[in-house]
């Protein structure tokens, strides 16, 4: 199915880069830690995936059928979701990469991204391993249509 067949498929897509961005350690390696310019860093990943949801607020269930396609992707999503604040909350919202890749939770918050990626990603029809998308390919995605 496109993306944009969800009613809020715009936010469905800032969830989703968040997801994609923080289930990858490659990527993490490669560009958050190596400091390259474009795809913001893991604040900004954890703030797509919050911001307009309020997902840290309430479940991702609440969102089926605009944002989420079912409840087995919302779970999905409030898992990860689950992990990754826990770690923003042990270590600030404004910690370097660095601090989040080397908290104890990190593997099982990457493990539960990527496990939401891919629910979403074969949802969407998309290759869920393809390198994550620029904040600028991003925002002309959302902005298209």
């Amino acid at each position: 199915m496109p993306l944009t067949d969800m009613p809020w498929w715009r936010w469905r897509s800032n969830v989703r880069s968040a997801l994609h961005m923080l289930s990858d350690p490659v990527f993490q390696r490669d560009c958050w830690l190596a400091g390259h310019d474009g795809y913001g860093d893991v604040t900004d990943a954890v703030y797509r995936l919050v911001e307009d949801t309020w997902l840290d607020n309430w479940s991702a269930e609440k969102y089926v059928g605009t944002i989420f396609r079912d409840s087995q992707e919302a779970a999905l999503v409030d898992v990860a979701v689950l992990r990754v604040l826990r770690i923003m909350h042990d270590v600030g919202a404004d910690a370097p990469v660095s601090t989040y890749m080397e908290h104890h939770g990190w593997p099982e918050a990457v493990r539960a991204a990527r496990e939401a990626h891919l629910r979403r990603a074969a949802s969407d029809g998309e290759d869920a391993d393809v390198p994550p998308r620029s904040l600028h390919a991003l925002a002309q995605l959302t902005q298209s249509v």
